[in-house]
């Protein structure tokens, strides 16, 4: 396996927002830096050190364990500012689903609606005409690790770099479209993934509401998580991937998406991919 430092990399211009060391994860890097300072000076002062850098490990922790949080860097949890004209982001995650995919892509044509799909890479692989598809049809395809590990967060950054570097060459090369976000799977992550996405040009986005596609079967109950309110500027999430699917055993997201396609027009919205809204941010 390729393990390339910096893979596909877009112009400068035109990537993402790459950004430096969180100011939290500054102050950890300062603190366990003065705190092997002051053991060496002063070694009976370990169970003070020990303490506070579990304290910080805690910290830590618990920012990555939060998906909106910015606390372990830059976080999209809504466009950026200057970028929404009265528009809301439609985000579509784990696909591409062969059976599920085709028939979302129908429901956005028939309503000239525009989505960003965080896709799987091995799954790109797998479906790569289907792939192609979203892209032809006008929406973008972004970065969501090569295999959706359930524990993606606890990888050390070797792994977590892996992750990202294959689902970026398998997007570029199936559709033609480099990646420019990226979404952890369950939006959990850890201190090491901001330096990561910043050498290779990716910005994290998380959401502002997200429906629980994959675990309720409940249509009127997603939809009511995702529109609760509904304002300029919101980052919505569901899934064609992993979709929870109603008593009858349709995907929820395909009763769910007309429905709110609709809520989005009858508030005055429009629908923008995240790739056009950063071409519009100043």
């Amino acid at each position: 396996m390729r393990v390339l430092p910096d893979l596909l990399p877009v112009p400068e211009s035109r990537a993402a927002p790459a950004r430096g060391l969180s100011p939290l994860i500054r102050g950890s890097l300062w603190l366990h830096g003065a705190t092997a300072l002051a053991l060496l000076v002063r070694p009976r002062l370990w169970p003070w050190g020990v303490g506070a850098l579990l304290a910080d490990h805690l910290v830590l922790t618990a920012a990555g364990l939060l998906p909106r949080s910015a606390l372990l860097g830059s976080n999209w949890t809504h466009l950026p500012q200057g970028s929404a004209v009265r528009e809301i982001a439609v985000t579509i995650d784990d696909g591409p689903d062969p059976e599920v995919t085709p028939r979302v892509l129908d429901l956005l044509d028939a309503r000239a609606a525009r989505a960003t799909f965080f896709c799987v890479g091995e799954r790109v692989r797998r479906h790569p005409q289907l792939s192609c598809d979203i892209v032809r049809r006008g929406h973008a395809v972004e970065n969501h690790t090569e295999r959706h590990l359930h524990r993606f967060a606890l990888l050390g950054p070797t792994g977590m770099a892996a992750e990202i570097q294959r689902a970026q060459e398998a997007i570029a090369t199936v559709t033609g479209q480099v990646p420019r976000f990226f979404r952890a799977p369950a939006g959990l992550r850890n201190p090491f993934l901001q330096s990561i996405l910043a050498r290779a040009h990716l910005q994290l986005v998380s959401w502002t509401r997200r429906g629980f596609d994959t675990v309720s079967a409940d249509p009127g109950a997603v939809l009511r998580r995702l529109t609760t309110p509904l304002g300029s500027g919101d980052i919505l999430l569901l899934h064609d991937g992993h979709a929870a699917r109603t008593a009858t055993g349709t995907p929820v997201i395909l009763e769910v998406l007309p429905r709110l396609l609709d809520a989005i027009t009858q508030a005055g919205l429009g629908t923008v991919t995240l790739r056009a809204a950063a071409a519009r941010a100043p």
